[in-house]
């Protein structure tokens, strides 16, 4: 069940990280700079993750939760923003952290999409936490 947690975060992650680059590289929409901290949260997840889940490693969950918690609450204050319409202060490229790019389901947004996956890898990560430390 561990491994399996794992891979799912491994997907989750990977989805993420081809999303971004999609709407970057593709569609070519500027990463504001709340965009970029997430986007340095989400990148290596996918390759610590896949790491852990090939070799199937313990304790991988302690190297990938700071960067799912600290990525999860970045994409939060993004959502927020988002929300509430301002440009944000530190924000400066492109539209600014407030820019609605693209609308899917008339409800996600790019932040929303990325909030999304970081509270499901977050909470894989914590599956796979509770799991080691039951069977330890």
């Amino acid at each position: 069940m561990r491994r399996r947690l794992l891979v799912a975060t491994v997907v989750v992650a990977a989805v993420a990280t081809l999303g971004s680059l999609y709407f970057g590289e593709i569609r070519g929409y500027p990463p504001c700079d709340l965009c970029w901290y997430q986007r340095i949260c989400m990148y290596p997840l996918t390759v610590v993750l896949g790491v852990a889940a090939l070799e199937d490693r313990t304790g991988a969950w302690r190297t990938a939760l700071p960067l799912s918690g600290v990525g999860l609450l970045v994409a939060a204050y993004h959502v927020a923003i988002q929300a509430t319409g301002s440009s944000g202060a530190t924000c400066g490229v492109g539209g600014g952290c407030g820019s609605v790019y693209w609308r899917g389901l008339g409800v996600f947004t790019i932040p929303r999409l990325s909030l999304v996956a970081f509270v499901l890898v977050t909470a894989g990560l914590l599956g796979v936490a509770a799991l080691e430390r039951r069977s330890a």
